[in-house]
């Protein structure tokens, strides 16, 4: 089994790993490791699918990596908002069935997302909001603790982005390039120097969010 899998999967199997590291760290109360282990697995996705380019395909290639993006970009985000929420989440009981539907819709999106990718996969365009985006908005806005029902909002809403028809441009190497430096600072930073790196990284964000749609409905009218 081992000889079927290529760098690639490799790297995609390190994702994997990441995530669950992540999701161990959030039990220990150790958030900030916890959030330097998701953005690390961002990382490790983003450079799975530059190394499948370069070399050879893996037999499990896509099906390996939807699983390993569903820990780190599935499972660990929402294991790192029930570690920062946690006393808001058990002082009320109807905040904790909030918190429940929430991951049970936020899970079920996510998995129609990640086992749908490959299928609806173009070389100019994502079809839905990548799953990287929606984890980075979740994991900044839990880091700066804004109010609860805030956050459980904004997780159903980027789930429901997530598989909505909505086109989102591929970013070329210099706006990933970018990214990835934002990502490293906010790992290193974190919290320091009020929150300046991790608010930087949502900003960006944001801007792709809002701008992407609007470029490609221009680009299509052209």
């Amino acid at each position: 089994m081992i000889s079927l899998l290529s760098i690639a999967d490799f790297i995609s199997l390190l994702n994997a790993n990441l995530g669950f590291l992540s999701i161990t760290m959030a039990f220990s109360g150790q958030l900030r490791l916890a959030l330097s282990f998701i953005l690390l697995a961002l990382l490790a996705d983003g450079l799975d699918g530059i190394v499948a380019r370069k070399t050879r395909h893996g037999v499990l290639g896509e099906h390996f990596e939807a699983m390993a993006d569903m820990i780190s970009m599935g499972l660990a985000p929402l294991v790192f908002v029930y570690a920062i929420y946690q006393n808001e989440i058990s002082s009320c009981v109807y905040f904790q069935i909030y918190f429940h539907v929430t991951v049970i819709l936020f899970i079920s999106l996510s998995s129609i997302r990640l086992s749908s990718f490959h299928v609806l996969k173009d070389k100019k365009f994502f079809i839905g909001l990548p799953a990287s985006a929606g984890t980075i908005i979740i994991l900044v806005l839990s880091l700066l603790k804004i109010d609860y029902i805030v956050e459980l909002l904004v997780i159903l809403l980027f789930a429901l982005f997530m598989v909505s028809p909505i086109k989102f441009p591929k970013t070329g190497l210099r706006i990933n390039s970018i990214a990835t430096f934002l990502i490293i600072l906010t790992i290193i930073f974190e919290k320091s120097f009020s929150n300046v790196a991790p608010i930087i990284l949502l900003v960006a964000i944001l801007i792709y969010i809002t701008i992407g749609p609007l470029y490609m409905w221009i680009a299509r009218k052209r």
